[in-house]
């Protein structure tokens, strides 16, 4: 992982404890400060001249300041030069200030490949540390460690990362506790456990903020984002790369500030934005000769070939490594894993595929290189062997990379860290549904996609349905819809196609749509003119025509009206309400309140729709335990603080949906019982509905971080928020829950994983049906339809009907309330 190389950090030392007061003691206090936050340059020339005007005064503190002077220049990664500054010190007769002279030493020559020097000023420097306890031998613990790891040993220099950890913790020494926390962040992304890595580098980047230790709180950060960058949380990783390279350039670190402009690029580039990916390489470039870093140059070129190949423009791309020079290439050992899939994918574009597959079976041979790099060297050497008629060879090479990213996936511990990384597997599932449909293996390519579905939210529940074989499973789609009594459309968003799978009970066809690039953009504007008010069956909105003629048209005449559809979608369709697309034709003769100026109808008039997260979930469902119609209302709180001010309509609300019920089935935590200890302790798996009526905060960057607003449970400041990953600790069986409050169905689509927000953590706990909303709740019309939706689920119409029937109310109203926007925010899913 060569971003994150530089950033083990080295042996930093801790000031000795004052020996004579003064103005030395107060210029060295002043310099230590500067080191301590980074401004290196800054504290190295301090150093430098402190030590000449106590050279003579106060010769104990001016070897103080030589050896700081050197670590200055060792964090800017100035060895030699460190080394010769070494070469005047003279303290020896100082037992703590040889051990730190030697761990500077010893961490030079680390870096500088003489690992025997190293040992051999190490095993000096234990010999001291054994006859006594001195404050300098705990950077002797981290010398050892960057040297382990230098040598590849791993084991070896995570056990002395803990040993400096419990050695700092023992001491209260935050400055060394804050660098072995780093460390331990780094250790855990070189082994590949993202979600521990997160763990430590979440906790060293706090605590370096904490104690403005700004050096420290960039690598922390820096590591931070590119573990998430791993778990394919780009959202999270991006902020925190810029946070890194902004402070690196303050501080004038230049080659932190090189790593983070480069992490920034692979960022950009995974998202399409290459021009601003191809603007950070510049920079880096730039940064790069300025420091002469042969090894940085080399990296940068090879970046910007990357960027130009995702641009297909593979001219440029030669052109950059063109630009590399004799003396860089000599720099290089061993080619790094992604230049290798550069030089792979030039020779693949010049159709020379014996040295393509040589450059990509190198990537894939080695485990040391990281999860992304062997990716996509599967993904390009399973092109090569398409592009050479050896199908089955390709598809042995894509099932084999999926399995190693399973693997790697079940190794996560965390929701959180499972729900991003589904992102790195997207272009192999892709490739692999590619390459079945163009062999006209549609069945197994569905079975495939539906693999890669809901695999968090499986795992929520004791249903077998996740599986780690990427062999497609025993899974009839026809016994789904028999099992359902609905049609099924399931899509997969690809590249250079996108697919429409539909299920019957008897038939299951397969539609080709074009790319997903084309379908996102069409999704993004008509969301855009629902959410804004407009009504797209007057303005005659292309956008809801386009996606209607795409997603729906193919299996349109397949589809019969008095069967509810489900929709399985995931990515930017989730935030699609397929009920608004435009029908062309007349308007149905039940609207009779209908604008007799259109030319369309929504979608919602002419069948029932609801969605789902897999086939498989609905294949391994089973009915809810609870009987009977208790139910649970859980809201019109008081109000917590001016942001979420409480609103007439939700006392409303919450006493028509009640109407609905049997007294004695009804319980009620409103006002200042409505709070979120109330929800968790009382027993909520006991109920078969469960509806919410409040305001709601949806978290783009942490969506199990997202809340049911309620009343204070406590004097703690956020006492009052009920978090989806609390919802999720505790089981429920519900037949339907309901989130009355804006965004309850979240604001962030994952791959394979659709919407996560508080319905997901609902549907994760245990909950057969959620309904929540897509987009912002009307305090005036939600009442009404919620209204309309129970008194349906109480005479025992079926939930997504019922639904249906109480947006109608609105759409057909006459009112304002006919705007798509009032009634199709709330959707359905389903896992039954």
């Amino acid at each position: 992982m060569r971003a994150c190389l530089w950033l083990v950090l080295l042996a930093l030392l801790a000031p000795l404890s004052d020996t004579r007061a003064g103005g030395a003691q107060a210029a060295y206090a002043h310099t230590w400060r500067l080191f301590q936050r980074g401004y290196l340059a800054a504290s190295q020339q301090e150093a430098e001249w402190s030590y000449r005007q106590f050279q003579l005064s106060a010769p104990d503190w001016a070897a103080r300041f030589k050896l700081l002077q050197a670590e200055s220049m060792l964090y800017r990664g100035l060895y030699d030069e460190a080394l010769r500054v070494l070469n005047g010190y003279h303290g020896q007769e100082d037992a703590d200030g040889t051990v730190e002279k030697l761990a500077i030493e010893s961490v030079a020559y680390t870096h500088l490949q003489d690992a025997s020097r190293a040992s051999q000023l190490l095993a000096q420097a234990d010999g001291l540390c054994k006859s006594a306890d001195l404050e300098a031998c705990g950077d002797i613990l981290v010398a050892r460690a960057t040297l382990a790891l230098n040598q590849g040993q791993f084991a070896d220099a995570r056990r002395l990362y803990v040993q400096s950890l419990e050695l700092a913790r023992r001491r209260q020494d935050k400055w060394l506790e804050v660098r072995a926390s780093i460390n331990l962040g780094y250790m855990a992304l070189q082994k590949e456990r993202y979600d521990e890595a997160v763990d430590w580098s979440k906790s060293a980047y706090q605590s370096a903020l904490a104690f403005d230790f700004e050096n420290a709180a960039l690598n922390a950060a820096g590591n931070l984002g590119w573990a998430y960058y791993q778990l394919g949380d780009d959202e999270r990783a991006i902020d925190l790369f810029v946070a890194a390279e902004q402070a690196a350039e303050r501080l004038g670190n230049v080659g932190a500030q090189f790593n983070w402009l480069s992490t920034e690029s692979y960022v950009y580039r995974d998202s399409g934005d290459l021009p601003r990916s191809s603007i950070c390489l510049k920079r880096a470039l730039y940064l790069a000769r300025q420091m002469h870093n042969n090894a940085d140059i080399v990296y940068s070129l090879e970046d910007l070939a990357q960027t130009a190949l995702d641009g297909d423009d593979p001219d440029a791309a030669e052109g950059y490594l063109s630009q590399l020079t004799p003396a860089e290439r000599h720099g290089q050992t061993t080619l790094d894993a992604y230049e290798l899939v550069t030089e792979g994918r030039i020779a693949f574009h010049h159709h020379q595929y014996g040295n393509a597959e040589q450059f990509f079976r190198r990537v894939q041979g080695s485990q040391a290189i990281p999860m992304p790099a062997r990716l996509a060297a599967a993904y390009f050497l399973g092109a090569v062997y398409e592009s050479q008629g050896k199908s089955q060879a390709a598809e042995e090479q894509l099932r084999s990379a999926l399995a190693d990213y399973e693997k790697a996936r079940d190794a996560l511990k965390r929701d959180d860290s499972r729900l991003t990384f589904g992102v790195n597997a997207d272009s192999i599932y892709d490739s692999y549904i590619q390459l079945l449909m163009r062999h006209g293996r549609s069945e197994e390519a569905l079975t495939l996609a539906d693999q890669s579905r809901a695999r968090t939210l499986e795992q929520g529940f004791e249903t077998g349905a996740a599986s780690n074989s990427v062999v497609p499973q025993n899974l009839d789609p026809r016994q789904v819809a028999r099992k359902t009594h609905a049609n099924l459309l399931f899509y997969w968003r690809g590249r250079p196609h996108s697919y429409l799978w539909e299920v019957t009970e008897d038939n299951v066809y397969a539609y080709t749509l074009p790319s997903w690039s084309l379908i996102a953009s069409h999704v993004a504007s008509y969301r855009k003119t629902i959410v804004g008010m407009r009504n797209p069956t007057v303005t005659l909105d292309r956008d809801g025509e386009y996606l209607y003629n795409c997603l729906i048209a193919p299996a349109r005449s397949t589809l019969h009206l008095d069967r509810p559809v489900i929709v399985l979608t995931d990515g930017e369709l989730s935030q699609l309400n397929f009920e608004t697309l435009l029908v062309p034709g007349p308007n149905p003769p039940n609207n009779a309140k209908a604008d007799p100026r259109s030319q369309f109808h929504y979608l919602i008039e002419d069948m029932t729709l609801a969605s789902a997260p897999s086939l498989a979930m609905l294949a391994a469902s089973k009915p809810a335990h609870t009987s009977g119609s208790k139910l649970l209302i859980v809201g019109n709180p008081v109000t917590p603080n001016s942001e979420y001010p409480s609103l007439p309509l939700f006392g409303v609300e919450a006493a028509k949906i009640e109407s609905h019920f049997n007294r004695r089935q009804v319980s009620a935590f409103t006002g200042r019982e409505a709070t979120p200890d109330a929800y968790l302790s009382g027993n909520p798996a006991q109920y078969s509905y469960i509806h919410f009526v409040s305001h709601a905060i949806a978290n783009r960057n942490d969506p199990l971080g997202s809340a049911v607003v309620l009343s204070r449970s406590s004097t703690d400041e956020d006492s009052f928020k009920l978090y989806a990953r609390d919802i999720l600790q505790h089981r429920i069986d519900a037949n339907i829950v309901t989130i009355s409050a804006c965004y309850g169905g979240g604001v962030r689509s994952y791959a394979g994983e659709g919407l996560v927000g508080l319905s997901w953590a609902f549907l994760r706990a245990g909950a057969h049906r959620v309904v929540g909303a897509i987009w912002e709740v009307s305090d005036n019309s939600t009442p009404q339809l919620m209204d309309t939706f129970y008194r349906g689920v109480a005479v025992g119409t079926s939930p997504a009907v019922a639904l249906r029937q109480a947006k109608l109310g609105l759409l057909h109203s006459g009112t304002r309330f006919s705007l798509p926007f009032y009634w199709a925010t709330f959707q359905m899913i389903e896992r039954e």
